[in-house]
């Protein structure tokens, strides 16, 4: 199964600057939570976004072209997303779902091949957004599960988790 893992505003945005729009403690565990033991496919900016350092507990494996990573990083690299997908899914472990974990331009590859979407909504509107997460699509996804608002006193965004699946 493959399924993509997001959080995003109200209109889709998801990052400036080459980080996320907000540190929200509870995405992040639930980020941590949903995708502990399982491989996680991601872009090159996404990578440099992490401070080139693989999330703990999964296989990572980064879709670029160039990169400037050196062996031992503790991350995997592939030309494509395809191969991405196809080294996660013949990883073993946890191999069973893989996620796409960002950024943008690989958010949009994923969604055509995607069965699953794990999106943390959070309610607000970025005008000065530089990237976007693909429209989701009623025709084809379907609404499975929502949970309750939650309210991150911190940021002070509300949001919920919201999973989605093809119809």
């Amino acid at each position: 199964m493959i399924s993509i893992i997001v959080a995003k505003a109200r209109n889709n945005a998801i990052g400036r600057g080459n980080q996320m729009l907000w540190h929200i403690s509870g995405d992040l565990k639930y980020f941590k939570q949903v995708t502990y033991g399982h491989p996680v496919v991601m872009g090159y900016n996404t990578w440099l976004s992490l401070g080139e350092r693989p999330l703990p507990g999964r296989e990572n494996i980064v879709v670029s072209g160039r990169h400037t990573a050196t062996a031992g990083c503790g991350a995997e690299f592939c030309g494509t997303l395809e191969e991405a997908l196809a080294k996660a899914q013949a990883s073993g472990l946890g191999a069973e779902e893989v996620f796409v974990i960002g950024g943008g331009q690989l958010y949009s590859q994923a969604m055509p091949l995607a069965d699953r979407l794990y999106i943390t909504e959070v309610e607000a509107v970025i005008d000065d957004a530089e990237v976007f997460f693909p429209q989701i699509d009623p025709a084809v996804w379907k609404e499975m599960t929502r949970s309750e608002l939650r309210h991150d006193d911190r940021s002070g965004y509300d949001y919920s988790f919201v999973t989605y699946v093809r119809r």
